[in-house]
């Protein structure tokens, strides 16, 4: 085999290799790509649910001191129901 036969063979192999290279260079930009946008979601999805619970935290808070002044809240739940006269003077 001749010095000029083994160096072609090995410039294409080179280049076969860089061809290979370059393709899973892509596959990898897509999936930094990928991640990136989906890392971004879940910030914002996790910002929204502290935003939300906060929400939640003073409305209960509210509720909970506008029942410790005897007043009604904004919602009527099962136990803030009032009874007609009748049925609490049945002793």
């Amino acid at each position: 085999m001749s010095l000029r036969t083994t160096v072609l063979g090995q410039m294409s192999e080179i280049r076969e290799l860089y061809a290979a290279d370059r393709k899973r260079q892509a596959v990898t930009s897509k999936m930094l790509k990928v991640y990136h946008r989906r890392s971004t979601e879940m910030r914002e999805l996790r910002t929204a649910d502290r935003t939300r619970q906060q929400q939640l935290i003073q409305t209960l808070t509210v509720m909970q001191s506008l029942q410790g002044q005897g007043q009604q809240g904004p919602a009527r739940g099962p136990t803030q129901l009032e009874l007609p006269e009748e049925a609490g003077s049945s002793s």
